[in-house]
């Protein structure tokens, strides 16, 4: 049985994310995280993939604003449980001011916060917030320094994505160490661009000139991508999106989603009182690569909560013990 706490009144242990990291680089190899995902990020996924060697998980992006100015924003945005550690709570945000309050709201709750400056939809531009930011150094160090004053124990990270050049990368990178942030998450695609291979050299530029952690995000799609984008980086932690959406046991090495991994989501997600959307596109994902084309169709023509796990029943022997939900 997992408990659900979603109100903000359960503060919890810390984990020390810093010495997650040390201890990683001693063992020769990345801290496993994954990213935050809007709409998927949430707290049944979160366990789901720390069941298979997921080391740090994030929120999905939250906007500081709504989260500072009313309580059923925060209820409707954050989930957390006792086990939920450790997590980070991204937000994003323009202004010093929403975010530190924002962080300070949460911080009894999490192991720290993380500023979004590499969103790259339109709505996010437009409102600018997400990766526009990557423009304006000075904007960002602002916001970090100020929730710093705010929360000086709070562990602070800012995800980016790269600028055109690597120098104003690196100056990028360098601006946000200054201002007192505990690590950087890298993805390695500019603003435009989508599904390319990421600029390794770009990432490899900041590690080699800051002297925070450095976490590499993209293009890391099952176990082998791994090894490759740690050693093209030299990243201290490989961040992992779409790659974790189609198979949460990645991380434990499995090369397509286990069937045990189908079991785990069933009986975590449906504990939790997942909706039927969210419960069904996580299973879509997760079976992308198990079900041949005309079972697919088939999968994503199936109304409710009995039909899904009458066919997880006859197709994988895939049971749920407890109420099935209407």
């Amino acid at each position: 049985h997992y408990f659900i706490q979603s109100n903000l009144r359960m503060a919890r242990n810390k984990s020390d994310i810093l010495k997650l990291f040390k201890d990683s680089n001693e063992s020769g190899k990345p801290l496993k995280i994954c990213a935050p995902m809007v709409r998927y990020s949430s707290l049944p996924f979160r366990h789901l993939v720390k069941l298979y060697k997921c080391e740090l998980t994030f929120t999905h992006m939250m906007l500081a604003d709504c989260f500072t100015k009313a309580q059923n924003a925060r209820d409707a945005d954050f989930q957390h449980c006792s086990s939920d550690s450790p997590l980070i709570a991204q937000f994003a945000s323009s202004d010093p001011e929403h975010f530190a309050n924002a962080a300070k709201l949460i911080s009894p709750y999490v192991d720290g916060v993380d500023l979004n400056c590499g969103c790259p939809q339109r709505w996010a531009i437009k409102e600018g917030i997400g990766a526009c930011m990557c423009k304006n150094p000075d904007l960002i160090s602002k916001i970090v320094r100020r929730c710093r004053d705010v929360n000086p124990e709070l562990l602070i990270s800012v995800k980016v994505r790269i600028l055109d050049t690597i120098e104003e990368t690196v100056s990028l990178a360098k601006a946000i160490e200054d201002a007192g942030a505990s690590f950087i998450t890298v993805h390695g695609r500019t603003i435009k661009e989508r599904n390319v291979t990421p600029h390794y050299d770009f990432v490899a530029a900041i590690k080699n000139n800051v002297k925070i952690p450095v976490v590499h995000n993209g293009g890391v799609y099952c176990p082998a991508d791994l090894t490759p984008a740690c050693q093209k980086t030299g990243a201290d932690g490989v961040m992992c999106a779409q790659g974790l959406l189609n198979n949460p046991a990645l991380f434990a090495g499995y090369h397509q989603t286990p069937k045990q991994c189908v079991q785990d989501w069933v009986n975590i997600a449906l504990s939790f009182g997942t909706t039927f959307v969210t419960f069904k596109h996580h299973l879509v994902f997760m079976l992308e690569n198990v079900l041949p084309k005309h079972e697919k169709k088939v999968f994503n023509n199936l109304p409710t909560f009995p039909a899904v796990l009458e066919y997880l029943d006859i197709n994988f022997g895939i049971r749920y013990q407890n109420k099935i939900p209407s």
